[in-house]
């Protein structure tokens, strides 16, 4: 299967695509860790990306595809992929697209994890870590045994910025302006899922393959 996963931040899509991947044996393809192994390895690709990444400005569609092109031609993607974080804009889907169509291959299904922002706004302005040890907390859904304190090392816990109310406000609304494009390409291509992400990690699991199972025969 080749699976486009979108959702927005916050809805968990880590989570899924690490169970997708495990449940359907196919690789779990994140812009981000190409990104950051093509930098590391200093491939011709990456050394351009880092160019754009140290200046704080976007990496270029051109370059994005590219490094994806490069990846998606590994044989371990020969059966099947999940691609997490790509594409983000209807420029990037439609090259994508032409590169697959070119090797006589498609797109299976777009998987959109849908979750209401209020729900959103729970999940993410109520997280909390500790900083010493890196245990994660939720003031709601998992609070610590000591308000304010860690179980593991007894440090304060902390909110970071990515969780505050106007940063994560402002990770949606980016959100929105990038997918709804996005959606609206893929659902005129009859290929979009959408995925009811409201409930706990496993049973957003069941949902995503009861919208699997027509697919993966």
């Amino acid at each position: 299967m080749k699976i486009i996963l979108l959702g927005p931040p916050g809805a968990g899509k880590g989570t899924q695509a690490k169970f997708i991947s495990e449940e359907y044996f196919i690789p779990h393809i994140s812009t981000g860790d190409i990104f950051r192994k093509n930098i590391s390895e200093k491939t011709p690709l990456g050394i351009e990306a880092k160019k754009y990444l140290d200046e704080g400005k976007l990496v270029p569609d051109e370059v994005t595809i590219n490094i994806m092109k490069n990846r998606l031609g590994m044989d371990d993607c020969k059966d099947g992929f999940l691609l997490d974080g790509f594409p983000r804009t209807v420029n990037q889907a439609k090259a994508l697209d032409s590169y697959l169509g070119s090797v006589g291959q498609k797109i299976d299904v777009v998987l959109l994890i849908d979750v209401p922002k209020e729900l959103i706004f729970d999940r993410m302005t109520g997280r909390r870590v500790c900083p010493s040890c890196g245990a994660s907390y939720h003031i709601k859904y998992n609070p610590p045994k000591i308000e304010g304190k860690c179980d593991v090392c007894h440090s304060d816990i902390v909110q970071r910025k990515d969780d505050t109310q106007s940063t994560v406000k402002s990770r949606l609304d980016v959100y929105d302006k990038q997918t709804e494009p996005l959606i609206g390409y893929y659902k005129n291509q009859e290929v979009l899922s959408i995925v009811n992400g409201t409930g706990g990690i496993n049973q957003v699991f069941e949902n995503v393959k009861s919208n699997l199972k027509d697919i993966h025969k």
